[in-house]
């Protein structure tokens, strides 16, 4: 493994450091003081930022991993296969964030394992946490032929190729039960949350906006790929993308407006408070906006469009999921939530870590592509022409 230019101090590598040098001495502090002292969770406020973007925003970007796998091994559709092995990378790291996300915001982190030995089926904590931990290994062994490739153990490459499709099949289960789950946390508490998020379909909603943020996710990472390593956007593959972005966009608008009228809750939309001013952002910026913007062939076909198209979903699934970890709940103990010094440097240096280490394995791994001797040979074999059009 050649490593030329990793000590090449930028502005990027010198930002990210800061930011993941200022997340750990937070993150120590943290452990060091407890929570009361170091953020602004109180008991009447226990879930703040660490639950509404470390842990539900970056479950739900790791949405296009699950969804881009069964596209590939399941339906069939190789010609999304480019992308899949990022997308997979980006999956796997998000999921490996909301585990540190997760640990910040425990009270007693070290207890973590009790929910392997000890069981308790009938609580939605449970459940989350064997999704997590159980998708999270799927994901390992998903992405892992990368690193098998690069190190040249085929007789353990063959093995997980064998199963890979079970892998994915088994993907699908966990992730679909683990993003309905986090919605399930909601359920039990009516009395706490505004009813513009209450719902007794916060679960089937968490799944429909995960599969749209997933997809836009998979949009913008290879836009940034593209930009950082000098690769060729595929274009017509993400266009496509797009065109499933609108239809589940419509989906999650109209189950929205439907579930709000049937509760007598469309009413709140229109009041002037700060909970309908939220409300209005998360869905003009997030649901309305980029379904225009999406419907236009134009803008389909621009990368430039399909960018900030893609931005904007994830922007409003960012609100969505903040909204509904803090915004619903902050007229019920009639304060505002506003996150620590700490929780914020902790949050920002897992975000850092996070696209640093997508950028070194994919700098130093074969993560764009099959393995190089499976490309070589078809280099061989075929015109220039047909290569470039297989993988790209």
């Amino acid at each position: 493994m050649k490593f030329e230019g990793i000590f090449k101090l930028t502005f990027w590598k010198a930002v990210a450091i800061v930011l993941m040098a200022t997340g750990f001495a937070a993150a120590i502090e943290r452990y060091a003081l407890g929570l009361g002292a170091t953020t602004n969770l109180k008991d009447t406020f226990p879930w703040g930022i660490w639950i509404g973007f470390d842990i539900l925003v970056g479950v739900g970007l790791a949405a296009g991993g699950f969804t881009i796998a069964a596209t590939v091994y399941i339906f069939g559709i190789e010609r999304f296969r480019p992308i899949l092995r990022p997308t997979i990378l980006t999956a796997f790291l998000g999921y490996l964030l909301v585990i540190a996300g997760l640990m910040a915001d425990l009270g007693r982190p070290w207890a973590i394992w009790h929910a392997i030995i000890m069981w308790n089926p009938h609580s939605v904590m449970f459940e989350v946490a064997w999704c997590v931990m159980l998708y999270t290994t799927v994901l390992a062994l998903e992405f892992s032929p990368v690193i098998l490739e690069h190190f040249k153990l085929q007789r353990t490459l063959r093995v997980i190729k064998a199963i890979t499709i079970p892998l994915v099949i088994l993907g699908v289960i966990l992730s679909t039960l683990h993003q309905s789950s986090l919605g399930s946390l909601f359920l039990i508490i009516p009395g706490r949350m505004h009813p513009l998020w209450y719902s007794n379909i916060i679960p089937f909603l968490f799944i429909i906006s995960c599969v749209a943020a997933g997809l836009a996710m998979t949009i913008i990472e290879s836009f940034l790929s593209s930009r950082a390593f000098g690769r060729e956007v595929e274009l017509p593959l993400l266009s496509e993308i797009s065109r499933v972005i609108v239809v589940v966009l419509a989906l999650y608008f109209t189950v929205r407006v439907q579930d709000l009228m049937s509760r007598d809750a469309l009413k709140y939309v229109f009041m002037p408070t700060y909970q309908s001013g939220m409300f209005l952002v998360e869905i003009i910026l997030g649901v309305l906006l980029p379904f225009c913007l999406l419907l236009s062939r134009k803008v389909r076909s621009s990368k430039t469009g399909l960018f900030y198209s893609a931005v904007l979903v994830l922007l409003g699934f960012v609100a969505h999921r903040m909204n509904t970890a803090i915004t619903s709940m902050e007229h019920w103990p009639d304060r505002l939530y506003v996150p620590s010094v700490q929780e914020l440097c902790v949050t920002l240096g897992l975000v850092a870590f996070g696209f640093t280490a997508f950028a070194f394995v994919a700098r130093y791994f074969n993560v764009f592509g099959e393995a190089p001797h499976e490309v070589d040979e078809i280099r061989e074999d075929q015109p220039a022409e047909l290569t470039h059009a297989s993988f790209e």
